[in-house]
């Protein structure tokens, strides 16, 4: 059963990636639209299955979880730092060495040792306990809400860029020479890209006119900024980042319009490519 749903079509008729016509799986071209090869080789079928299951909510929770077990591990076995198991936020804390290693980013590991693939990687590393559930919570929250109104393919490329987006103005930011206004120089976790579906949730809802949508999201937006400027050690930068990086994806995406083929075909390029900078982090020396 499976492997028929996942099997490659080599004959028949597939519906067109970017306009949804009916086309052939080897035509060359959409006849409505223009675009090459609408079949995508005989997969369009089994992009648009993935696209119709893509979990967000899951594999944000499951890698990032799985990602903090490794901090604390390489915390245990490397003996550097000691595996803080005190209160509050630095209760299971990983070491900063530990998250450098995974791809931690911020103005010190992108311009001092030129790792700027880390503005990818460190989406999914957290700095203690508390940082990865309440991240976690509200990736549950808005994860599944905006890939219903949004779209879950490009929902998953708007929290890949604005977790990018985030980590870049945080690491421009940490060469400030202004301590008020600097940015970070080492920085971890999730709230940049949350942030990112806050933007995409109040652009949504602007474009859309849906003066609701628009008003909570903004209202969460205001609320999470504030309780960052009050809370000590949160990356405000990032914040501001993501919200304005999610927006500039909404807007660039039009919301308004169905997803396409190639929106999952991206969404998955963002996966593969954001997991796969926590390996080169990973196996790339530190000098």
């Amino acid at each position: 059963m499976i492997g028929s749903v996942f099997q490659r079509r080599t004959s028949g008729s597939v519906l067109c990636p970017s306009c949804g016509s009916l086309v052939g799986v080897r035509d060359d071209k959409c006849y409505m639209c223009g675009r090459a090869r609408p079949g995508l080789w005989g997969f369009a079928p089994v992009v648009r299955q993935l696209g119709a299951d893509f979990g967000l909510v899951p594999v944000v929770i499951g890698t990032s979880a799985v990602m903090y077990v490794l901090t604390l591990l390489l915390t245990f076995l490397s003996g550097n730092d000691v595996l803080r198991v005190g209160g509050g936020f630095s209760f299971l804390s990983p070491s900063s060495t530990a998250l450098f290693v995974f791809g931690a980013s911020g103005a010190i590991p992108v311009f001092r040792f030129d790792r700027w693939w880390t503005v990818l990687s460190a989406t999914w590393l957290h700095g203690n306990l508390l940082h990865i559930v309440f991240n976690m919570m509200w990736v549950r929250q808005l994860g599944p809400a905006t890939a219903e109104i949004i779209g879950p393919a490009r929902t998953v490329i708007i929290y890949t860029a604005a977790g990018a987006c985030g980590f870049l103005l945080s690491s421009f930011a940490g060469l400030l020479p202004i301590p008020l206004l600097r940015g970070a120089g080492f920085t971890v976790g999730a709230s940049g890209a949350i942030f990112g579906l806050l933007g995409a949730l109040v652009h949504y809802g602007r474009k859309s006119g849906s003066s609701l949508i628009h008003a909570e999201a903004m209202r969460y937006a205001v609320i999470l900024f504030v309780f960052g400027l009050i809370m000590p050690g949160v990356d405000n930068y990032a914040h501001a980042g993501g919200f304005l990086g999610g927006y500039a994806m909404s807007a660039f995406f039009n919301p308004l319009t169905r997803e396409r083929g190639d929106h999952l075909l991206a969404a998955l390029g963002c996966l593969v490519v954001t997991l796969a900078s926590i390996v080169f982090s990973y196996l790339t020396p530190i000098i």
